[in-house]
């Protein structure tokens, strides 16, 4: 008969790639996935501690999906926190691999002021060179949601970059 922490890695070996495959899917990057299925596997083993059986295996894919919103949410707090830290000392940030010259400047300033969900469309549209379809897929939205990202967020650049030309006096 094996022992608890026997049966652990017997049930680790026999679940471990599916449950990191979901955490792929529920995650940001490879990187994120593996955070939140170790966070995952040790908040199961903490609420389950005898030996696994069948519903250890969706108790496991639930602690998957919600850590992986937990840190989700972590993350987009700490980028809140760090935009709005940026803009408050003016602070430009070089997203781009642009001539150094006035234009692209005014273009990334212009950037790091408006909203993320605009500047990541317009950067998978422009630099990525990809279709609506591929960018919906990619941050998990429809392509019209896409488009209408892409075309707003073009219209935010466009006032941002009249309100400098304006304030520099060209």
């Amino acid at each position: 008969m094996q022992d608890v922490s026997d049966q652990w890695k017997s049930w680790l070996n026999e679940y471990s790639a599916r449950l990191m495959l979901f955490a792929r899917q529920q995650s940001r990057s490879e990187a994120d996935a593996e955070d939140v299925l170790q966070m995952a596997l040790v908040k199961t083993w903490k609420t389950h501690q005898g030996p696994p059986n069948k519903q250890v295996v969706s108790l496991a894919y639930t602690n998957i999906k919600r850590c992986a919103i937990d840190l989700a949410r972590s993350m987009d707090r700490r980028r809140k926190r760090e935009d709005e830290a940026s803009l408050d000392q003016g602070e430009m940030v070089s997203w781009f691999q642009l001539p150094e010259d006035d234009t692209s400047r005014a273009l990334q300033v212009a950037m790091s002021k408006i909203p993320e969900k605009f500047r990541e469309v317009i950067t998978l549209k422009i630099w990525g060179e990809q279709t609506f379809e591929e960018i919906g897929q990619t941050l998990e939205i429809s392509a019209n949601t896409a488009a209408s990202r892409y075309r707003y967020g073009m219209e935010a650049l466009r006032r941002c970059l009249t309100k400098e030309k304006l304030e520099i006096g060209i």
